[in-house]
C-alpha cells in the first residue's frame, strides 16, 4: 500500500531524467555523475550549501598513505561495525575509496598538505594508521561543499531547485516516477508541485532533529527515510544511531544543533579526563581515547554514573595555542564563542546523536527495494557501517555511492517516461508542536542508554502524540509527521533487538548476543503499522 502525506493538487509539474533529492557530498557527486547520462534536477531543501556535509570537521577516510592499504581500513571498518558490516560494501568502499579522493581533489578540492607537497593525514576513532584527509584544519566538509557546488556551476544538464522540501514518491508499475514536493517561495514553480523522472535519487541526509540534542543540522528530520517507508520500501538497522562521544556541553537543558568537537583533536593527542584529570578511557580499550565511537561513548556515560558528575572533559592543553589556531581554527573559535578556550581549559563535552548507520536498504549500486528508487549518503543503509560507523567513513561512502548510482541510473533511462499512478491514501499530518515531544521522548527513552521499560514508554508515547492531528498543511507538519514516523520506526527496532552492540546499548541486555542477534533488522510500512523481520548475516564478525 502506498501512502503520501496530505499536500493538495500538485500546482504544477516537470519531466526529467533523473531527480536528485539532496545537496550534500552524496547529491552532488551523483547529480553531477548522472549528468553524463541523461538529464538532471537537483532538488535541495534549503540552500545548496546547507546540508550536513558543510559541518563535517575530521575529515574523510581513505589509505592514501604508502605505507597503509585498503585491506587495514576494511579491517578496522569491520571491527568498528562490530560484525553487522557488509564485507562487500566495505571492501567497495576501501578499494574504490582512494581514485575517488583523488578524482575529488582533480575536481578542485584543498586538502591541507605537509611539507613535502602530499595530502596531510590525521588518525580518529578506531583508525590503526593516519588516514584522514583534512582541509581547513577543520573545515573538511565545507571545502568539499565549495569544490562540489563550484564542479556543478560547470555541468551541463543540472538544473537546481534550492528551498524545497520532498514529500511523497511517485510510482508507476511498481517502479519509482518521481516525487512530490513543496517549494518554499515565489516563482514560477512554488507550493506543492511534481517532478517525473525515471530514476529517483535519495541524497536527504540523517535523521538527528529525532532527538533533542544533535550535531546536525535542522534540517535533518528523516524526510527521505520517511518517504521511502510510506513508498513502501526496506528500511534496516534503524537502531544504530551513532552517539558522537564528544560534543560540548552546554548544559542540562540544551537543545537543537550542539556544538562538535571533531574526533581528530583526539587524534592529535587531547585526552578524555573526569572532574580529578584522571584518563578514564586508559585500560578501557587498547586505543584508549581513540577507541570507537561506541566504545568511548560508553565510557564518558559510565563515567559520569561512577562519579555524578554531568559531563567530562576533553583536555587539549598541551597541544598550545598556534597548533590549536592553525589545525583546528573553527573548533577553537566555537568553543571561545560558548565561553570556553581549550587553550587554557578542558572542554566540557557529553555523548550527542551524531549520525544514523540505518536507512533505507540498498545494493551495492544504490539501489533500493522500489525498482528506479537510488539511496546514497546517510540516509541510506548500504552495510558499510554496521552497528557502528568508524570515523570519516561517512563522507567517503556518500562520494563511492553517489559515483556508482551515477553510473547504475543509465539502465533506467532506457526506459519510457513513466504515467505516476495515484496513491492508496493520504497520511494524515501530526500538529507542528509534536515536534518537541517526539525529541523529548526520544532523548529520555532511545538515547545513547536504553532499556525495555523506557521504550515501552517511548512507544505510548508516540502512540499517543499520534492523535495530534493538524488541519492545514504546511512545512512544520509536514517535518513533525516525517520525524514521528522515523522515530516510530527506530524505537520499534531497539526494542526488538534484546542485546547491547556497537551504538546500541541496552542496559538490561548488557551483553553483545552473536548466537540470536548476528544479523540485521530489516523493516517495512504494513498497513497502519511497522513489521520487522530479523537477516542473519554471514558478515565478518569483527571484534
Amino acid at each position: 500500500m502506498i501512502e503520501e502525506l496530505a499536500a493538495g493538487v500538485p500546482g504544477w509539474s516537470v519531466d526529467t531524467d533523473v531527480v536528485v533529492i539532496g545537496s550534500g557530498i552524496a547529491g552532488l557527486v551523483a547529480a553531477i555523475r548522472a549528468s553524463g547520462q541523461g538529464r538532471v534536477l537537483l532538488v535541495t531543501k534549503a540552500l545548496l550549501d546547507a546540508g550536513s556535509t558543510r559541518w563535517a570537521q575530521g575529515g574523510i577516510a581513505a589509505a592514501l598513505a604508502p605505507e597503509d592499504s585498503p585491506e587495514e581500513h576494511l579491517a578496522d571498518t569491520l571491527t568498528a561495525g562490530v560484525g553487522l558490516c557488509d564485507a562487500d560494501a566495505v571492501r567497495a568502499l576501501v578499494t574504490e575509496g582512494p581514485d575517488a579522493v583523488r578524482r575529488l581533489i582533480e575536481a578542485g578540492a584543498h586538502f591541507d598538505v605537509g611539507p613535502d607537497g602530499t595530502v596531510s593525514l590525521t588518525r580518529e576513532g578506531g583508525h590503526h594508521r593516519r588516514r584522514i584527509a583534512h582541509a581547513g584544519g577543520d573545515a573538511t566538509g565545507a571545502e568539499i561543499s565549495r569544490a562540489l557546488l563550484a564542479a556543478l556551476k560547470q555541468t551541463d544538464g543540472v538544473e537546481v531547485i534550492e528551498n524545497a522540501l520532498v514529500l511523497d514518491l511517485l510510482m508507476a508499475g511498481g517502479r519509482a516516477a518521481g516525487v512530490t514536493l513543496h517549494v518554499m517561495g515565489e516563482g514560477t514553480r512554488d507550493g506543492v508541485g511534481a517532478v517525473r523522472a525515471r530514476a529517483v535519487v535519495l541524497a536527504t541526509g540523517g535523521l538527528g532533529q529525532v532527538f533533542a540534542a544533535t550535531t546536525n543540522p535542522e534540517v535533518s528530520t528523516g524526510d527521505g527515510v520517511a518517504l521511502a517507508m510510506r513508498a513502501g520500501a526496506e528500511v534496516a538497522d534503524l537502531e544504530f544511531v551513532q552517539f558522537h562521544p564528544t560534543v560540548m556541553w552546554l548544559g542540562p537543558d540544551a537543545q537543537g544543533q550542539q556544538p562538535l568537537i571533531s574526533e581528530a583533536v583526539r587524534g592529535e593527542g587531547a585526552h578524555l579526563v573526569d572532574a580529578q584529570g584522571e584518563r578514564f578511557m586508559v585500560g578501557r580499550h587498547e586505543l584508549a581515547e581513540l577507541a570507537p565511537r561506541d566504545v568511548v561513548a560508553k565510557g564518558i556515560m559510565n563515567r559520569m554514573r561512577e562519579t555524578g558528575e554531568p559531563c567530562m572533559w576533553l583536555d587539549g592543553r598541551h597541544l598550545g595555542a598556534d597548533f590549536w589556531e592553525s589545525r583546528f581554527p573553527n573548533i577553537l573559535a566555537s568553543c571561545r564563542q560558548h565561553g570556553v578556550d581549550p587553550v587554557t581549559d578542558p572542554i566540557p563535552v557529553v555523548p550527542a546523536a551524531h549520525y544514523a548507520s540505518g536507512g533505507v536498504r540498498t545494493d551495492l549500486y544504490g539501489r533500493t527495494s522500489i525498482p528506479g528508487l537510488y539511496a546514497c549518503g546517510e540516509v541510506a543503509c548500504t552495510g558499510v557501517h554496521g552497528a557502528n560507523r568508524l570515523a570519516s567513513n561517512s563522507l567517503l561512502e556518500g562520494l563511492v555511492f553517489a559515483e556508482r548510482i551515477g553510473q547504475a541510473v543509465k539502465d533506467d533511462l532506457t526506459l519510457p517516461v513513466p504515467r505516476p499512478e495515484p496513491s492508496d491514501r493520504s497520511v494524515g499530518l501530526l500538529d507542528p508542536s509534536v515536534r518537541a515531544d517526539v525529541q523529548k521522548t526520544m532523548s529520555a527513552y532511545c538515547g545513547v542508554l536504553r532499556n525495555a521499560e523506557g521504550l515501552a514508554e517511548a512507544e505510548r508515547e508516540l502512540a499517543r502524540l499520534a492523535g495530534r492531528t493538524s488541519a492545514q498543511p504546511c512545512v512544520e507538519a509536514w517535518e513533525a509527521t516525517n520525524l514521528h514516523q522515523v522515530a516510530t520506526a527506530v524505537v520499534a527496532a531497539a526494542a526488538q533487538r534484546a542485546e547491547t552492540r556497537g551504538s546500541h546499548w541496552r542496559e538490561d541486555f548488557p551483553d553483545r548476543d552473536d548466537a540470536a542477534w548476528l544479523g540485521r533488522l530489516v523493516g517495512r510500512a504494513a498497513g497502519q503499522g511497522y513489521r520487522l523481520a530479523f537477516h542473519p548475516t554471514t558478515a565478518s564478525k569483527g571484534e
